[in-house]
C-alpha cells in the first residue's frame, strides 16, 4: 500500500539509509540536500500495567526492515519524505525520526493502512501554522466536527520513542477567540487502527483535543506528557486529553496531562476501556459523555475502569454529562440535546481531587442553562451501575460547602448509582452533596 499526501506535492529526490536489525553496515544513498542525523533505532517500551491489567494484551512481532526519514531541518515541508519512508517500512518495518533533527509537516498524511510498523520518533515533529491550509485539508472525522492533522490505522502499530509533536497551537488559540467556527486540528489522530501502543512521547500546543481514537481497538496509550497554554489573553480551549469514540479495549495509563478541558472524554460508543495511574492538572476532569448530543444517534458507553487518579485544579474529578431531551447550546460550535443511549457499568476508584470545583458530578442537562427545559423534556438516556469509590483530597471555593453533584433527568432513567468511602471537603468543611432523582440509600455522602 502506498500512502499519499491529501494534495499532490513534487516528489523531492529522497535519499534513504535502510538496514536491518543488527546489520552494521547499511546501505547509504548520500544527498547534501537533507540530513538524517543519528541512526541509533529505539527499542520497543517494555509496558507494565498497575494497578489493573487490560484484558487483551497484543504482542507485536519484531520487524524486519529499518527506514530513516531525512529532513530539511526546519527550512521546508519534510511530508513527502515522510511518506517515502512508511512506503518503505510498510508492511514489517521500523521507520526512525532521528533524534536531533526537527521535521515540518506541511500537508495532511494519511497514514490508515499502515501493518506491523514501529513510528520511532526520537525528533522534534512541528506542524505548520498554515491555518487557511489545514482548514481547507485536516481530515474532517464528523463527530463535533472534529479534524486531525494526519489519521493513522491499520493493524500493529507503535508509535515510540521520546520524541516530541507541537500542534503549533498558539495562532489556533488566538484564530478561535475571533471565529469560533473554525475548524482546529487535532494533535494526534488514531482512526481505525487494530492493536498498537502509542508510548514515551510528549504532545504540545495542540490547537484542539490533544489525542482522537476512533473506529479503534486494543490499542494502549503509555507514559504520555501533554501539555500546553496560551501566551496570550486568549486561553487554550477544548485541549481535551484524549476522546474515544466508537473503540473498544482502549488503555490510557502512566501518563501526565497539563491541559484546559477533559483528561479523558468517552464519546459515544466506547466500550472496555480502562484509564489508571494519571496525573491530571487544569482539566475538567474525567469524564463520560458528552452523551445524547444528536437526535437520532444511539450512544453507548459501558464497562469502563478508571483508578488511581489525581486530579489537580479542575473543575470535575469524576463526570458523567448528558445532553437533556431539549435542544441546547453550550457555545456557538457546540450544540445538541435529544439523542438517546445508555451508560452502563462505569467505576471510579481512587481518585485523590486537590482545588477541584467537584470532587463528582452527574449531569443530565449537560449545555442548558435552563433547568426548567431539562424537567420538561427530561433525557432519554439511561444511567446504570455507577460506582464512585475512595476518593480524598479538598475541593476549591466554587461550590462551597457542596463537594458533589449527582442529578438524574428524572427517577426512570438513572439506577443502581453508588458513592463509598467518599473522603473530600470544601475549604470551609463542608462535604455536601446535590442529589436528585437518584437512590440515596445507595450513597454515602451528605445529600442536602
Amino acid at each position: 500500500m502506498q500512502f499519499k499526501a491529501l494534495l499532490p506535492l513534487v516528489l523531492l529526490q529522497l535519499p534513504l539509509i535502510i538496514a536491518s536489525p543488527g546489520d552494521d553496515s547499511p546501505l547509504v544513498w548520500n544527498s547534501k540536500r537533507v540530513t538524517y542525523g543519528s541512526t541509533k533505532i529505539s527499542s520497543r517500551p517494555n509496558i507494565t500495567y498497575s494497578p489493573y491489567q487490560p484484558k487483551t494484551v497484543y504482542t507485536s512481532p519484531a520487524r524486519t526492515k529499518v527506514c530513516y526519514v531525512s529532513t530539511h531541518n526546519g527550512t521546508a515541508d519534510d511530508s513527502e519524505y515522510i511518506l517515502q519512508a512508511i512506503n518503505e517500512c510498510n508492511p514489517n518495518g521500523h521507520v526512525v525520526f532521528s533524534a536531533e533533527n526537527t521535521y515540518t509537516i506541511g500537508t495532511a498524511l494519511d497514514l490508515t493502512n499502515l501493518t506491523h510498523v514501529d513510528l520511532d520518533i526520537q525528533g522534534y515533529i512541528k506542524f505548520t501554522n498554515d491555518t487557511d491550509y489545514w482548514q481547507a485539508n485536516g481530515f474532517y472525522q464528523t463527530f463535533q466536527n472534529a479534524t486531525t492533522f494526519f489519521q493513522l490505522g491499520g493493524e500493529d502499530v507503535n508509535v515510540y520513542g521520546g520524541g516530541t509533536l507541537d500542534g503549533n497551537g498558539q495562532i489556533w488559540y488566538d484564530l478561535y477567540a475571533e471565529d469560533e467556527y473554525i475548524l482546529r486540528p487535532i494533535l494526534f489522530g488514531i482512526i481505525g487502527l487494530k492493536s498498537g501502543t502509542i508510548a514515551d512521547l510528549k504532545l504540545r500546543y495542540s490547537p484542539q483535543w490533544y489525542n482522537l481514537i476512533a473506529n479503534s481497538s486494543d490499542v494502549v496509550y503509555d507514559n504520555i506528557d501533554i501539555s500546553g497554554y496560551s501566551n496570550s489573553e486568549n486561553d487554550a480551549k477544548n485541549t481535551d486529553g484524549w476522546d474515544t469514540y466508537r473503540c473498544d479495549g482502549i488503555t490510557i495509563q502512566n501518563s501526565v496531562i497539563n491541559n484546559g478541558d477533559d483528561c479523558v472524554s468517552f464519546k459515544p460508543n466506547s466500550t472496555n476501556i480502562l484509564i489508571q495511574s494519571l496525573h491530571c492538572n487544569g482539566s475538567h476532569g474525567i469524564s463520560v459523555g458528552s452523551l445524547g448530543q444528536y437526535i437520532g444517534e444511539v450512544d453507548i458507553v459501558e464497562n469502563i475502569y478508571v483508578a488511581n487518579i489525581s486530579m489537580y485544579n479542575a473543575s470535575d474529578g469524576a463526570r458523567i454529562k448528558v445532553w437533556p431531551g431539549v435542544a441546547s447550546a453550550l457555545s456557538g460550535d457546540l450544540q445538541g440535546g435529544g439523542g438517546s443511549g445508555s451508560v452502563k457499568n462505569v467505576t471510579y476508584e481512587d481518585m485523590y481531587v486537590n482545588n477541584v470545583a467537584y470532587a463528582i458530578e452527574v449531569t443530565q442537562c449537560y449545555g442548558q442553562s435552563n433547568k426548567t427545559l431539562c424537567s420538561e423534556y427530561p433525557s432519554s438516556l439511561t444511567i446504570d451501575d455507577i460506582l464512585f469509590k475512595n476518593f480524598t483530597g479538598k475541593t476549591s471555593s466554587k461550590h462551597d460547602p457542596y463537594v458533589g453533584t449527582i442529578v438524574c433527568s428524572s427517577t426512570t432513567v438513572c439506577s443502581n448509582i453508588s458513592a463509598v468511602d467518599i473522603d473530600v471537603t470544601a475549604p470551609s468543611g463542608g462535604d455536601d452533596f446535590v442529589c436528585t432523582n437518584v437512590d440515596e440509600s445507595l450513597l454515602d455522602v451528605d445529600c442536602v
